[in-house]
C-alpha cells in the first residue's frame, strides 16, 4: 500500500497481531529506477518476524528483470508482480492494472522473471479484468499465463481496474481462479472484518486472505482473524486503543526536520481509513480533515476517543454505513 506499508507500519501491525506475511509498497521500476531505500527498510529493519515480500510495479522487461535480481541481495522472501494498482496515473502508464491490457507482454515479463529468480519466491497481484468488458476473457488468459511460467502465489482482487474501490467485488470469480490456478490463490477486496473473512473463505475456498486498507483502519483484524478461525474469543478493541494507536503512527512517522503540520498531512492518510469507524455520523473525520498541525490533531484525538465514556467505547469490527473515507488510489 503506496505511503502506508512502511516499516514502522508494520511494527505497529504486528504488535497487533502479525499477518503471515506483508508486502511492501512497489518500487518503480523503469529506465533510470534506483531501488528505494526506504522501501528496502522493509527488509533490512523491520523488525516482526514475518516474511516481506518485495513489490515491482513497470512495464520494461530488461529493468524489472534488474530490479528483481538485486532484490535477492536482500532478506526479502520473494518478488510481486503489481498488475492490479488501479490509479489512472499508474495505469495510463501500461504499468499496474494497465498491463492487464496486454496479456502477451504479461507473457512476456513472467517468462523473464522466472527465468531470472529460478530460486525464488515469485508471486502476482492481479484484478479480474481492466474493465466490464473484457473481465470474462482477461481472467482466465491471466490464469493460463501464471500457470505456465510457475508463479508460485497469486493474490486476486475481485474488481476490475475501472471498478477501483467502488463496485462490488466478485468473489465468485476469485473462487473460479481458485479452481483454475496450479498456485494457491488469495482473496482480495473488502476483507473488512472476521466474520467477512471467513465469509470470503468459504465461498471461494481460497487458501489465503489479503487485507489492505481494513488494516489501516483496524490493525487487529489480523488477530481477529486468527481467533476467528481457530474459534477463539475474538479480541474487541475500544477507542482508547485507537488513541495509542494514533501515537504509535505518530512516533512512527516523525522523522528530523519533519514540521508538525507536514506530520498532520501523514497520519490523516491513516485517519482517514480509522475515522470510518469511530463515530456514525463522520464527526471525527470531518473535524480530523480541518486540524492543521499535530496539536490541533491531538485534541481532535482525545476529543473523539478518549473523551467521557467514549474512552471505553467498542471499537466496532466494521466501519459505519454511510461513512466515507478517501482511499488512497494506489492501496
Amino acid at each position: 500500500m503506496q505511503d502506508v506499508s512502511t516499516p514502522g507500519f508494520m511494527q505497529i501491525v504486528a504488535r497487533r497481531g502479525a499477518p503471515d506475511w506483508f508486502v511492501t509498497e512497489f518500487f518503480r521500476v523503469h529506465e533510470t529506477s534506483v531501488l528505494s531505500s526506504d522501501i528496502l527498510e522493509c527488509a533490512t529493519h523491520n523488525g516482526t518476524g514475518r516474511p516481506v515480500i518485495a513489490q515491482l510495479i513497470g512495464e520494461s522487461i530488461p529493468h524489472l528483470v534488474r530490479a528483481a535480481q538485486q532484490l535477492t541481495c536482500f532478506p526479502f522472501a520473494g518478488v510481486d508482480l503489481n498488475l492490479g494498482c488501479p490509479a489512472p496515473k499508474v495505469f495510463r502508464k501500461n504499468v499496474g492494472g494497465g498491463l492487464l491490457r496486454d496479456l502477451p507482454h504479461v507473457d512476456e515479463i513472467l517468462a523473464a522473471l522466472r527465468d531470472a529468480l529460478p530460486g525464488t519466491l515469485l508471486t502476482v497481484k492481479a484484478r479480474i479484468g481492466f474493465d466490464d468488458a473484457d473481465r470474462d476473457a482477461t481472467l482466465p488468459a491471466l490464469l493460463e499465463i501464471l500457470n505456465r511460467h510457475r508463479v508460485d502465489f497469486f493474490a486476486l482482487h475481485g474488481r476490475t481496474v475501472r471498478g477501483l474501490y467502488r463496485s462490488a467485488v466478485d468473489y465468485d470469480a476469485i473462487a473460479r481462479a481458485v479452481r483454475d490456478a496450479r498456485c494457491p490463490v488469495a482473496a482480495n477486496g473488502d476483507i473488512s472484518s472476521a466474520e467477512k473473512a471467513a465469509c470470503v473463505h468459504a465461498q471461494t475456498h481460497c487458501a489465503a486472505l489479503m487485507v489492505g486498507r481494513h488494516a489501516v483502519r483496524n490493525p487487529w483484524i489480523f488477530r481477529q482473524i486468527r481467533e476467528h478461525f481457530a474459534a477463539q474469543p475474538v479480541f474487541q478493541p475500544v477507542l482508547a486503543d485507537v488513541r495509542q494507536y494514533v501515537e504509535e503512527l505518530a512516533e512512527a512517522a516523525a522523522t528530523p526536520g519533519t514540521t508538525s503540520a507536514r506530520l498532520a498531512a501523514r497520519l490523516k492518510k491513516f485517519l482517514n481509513f480509522t475515522g470510518a469507524s469511530v463515530d456514525p455520523h463522520g464527526e471525527f473525520l470531518a473535524a480530523m480533515r480541518r486540524a492543521p498541525d499535530m496539536d490541533a490533531l491531538r485534541r481532535v484525538c482525545d476529543a473523539h476517543l478518549l473523551a467521557g465514556s467514549r474512552v471505553t467505547r467498542p471499537f466496532p469490527a466494521e466501519p459505519y454505513p454511510g461513512v466515507i473515507s478517501r482511499p488512497n488510489c494506489e492501496i
